[in-house]
């Protein structure tokens, strides 16, 4: 029999924070306590299985104005992906104009996360 594995997490699901206690079992939620809300629960299981973060990064661009753009992912992301998204996008070099919003990678490694531009530059 496999030995249970205890985490104690701090929820983000909302603006409570509780502290959550999450035992895991065979890699699967087993139990969690501590939260407030119901969002808790699945928060908890989430971060122990399946653990994602909305990704901010900046790119190089050739404006002399402003040399990096901020970026993000429209969607949390893997966990294990976040190492090889932040490695492209430092390799890139963009060229204004840039509006806000639109994408600069679509559809990372099949996962439906778009990365777009969270700044607007002028030619």
């Amino acid at each position: 029999m496999t030995a249970a594995t205890e985490q104690e997490i701090i929820c983000l699901g909302c603006p409570n924070g509780c502290h959550l206690h999450c035992t895991s079992k065979k890699g699967h939620a087993v139990d969690v306590t501590g939260n407030k809300c119901d969002r808790g629960v699945d928060y908890g299981r989430e971060e122990l299985l399946d653990p994602k973060r909305v990704v901010t990064a900046v790119v190089k661009t050739t404006s002399s104005e402003l040399p990096y753009v901020p970026v993000r992912t429209t969607a949390p992301l893997v966990k294990p992906l976040i190492p090889e998204l932040l490695h492209e996008l430092y390799q890139q070099h963009v060229t204004p104009p840039i509006r806000s919003g639109n994408p600069l990678i679509e559809n990372f490694r099949n996962t439906g996360v778009n990365v777009i531009f969270t700044r607007s530059i002028a030619e």
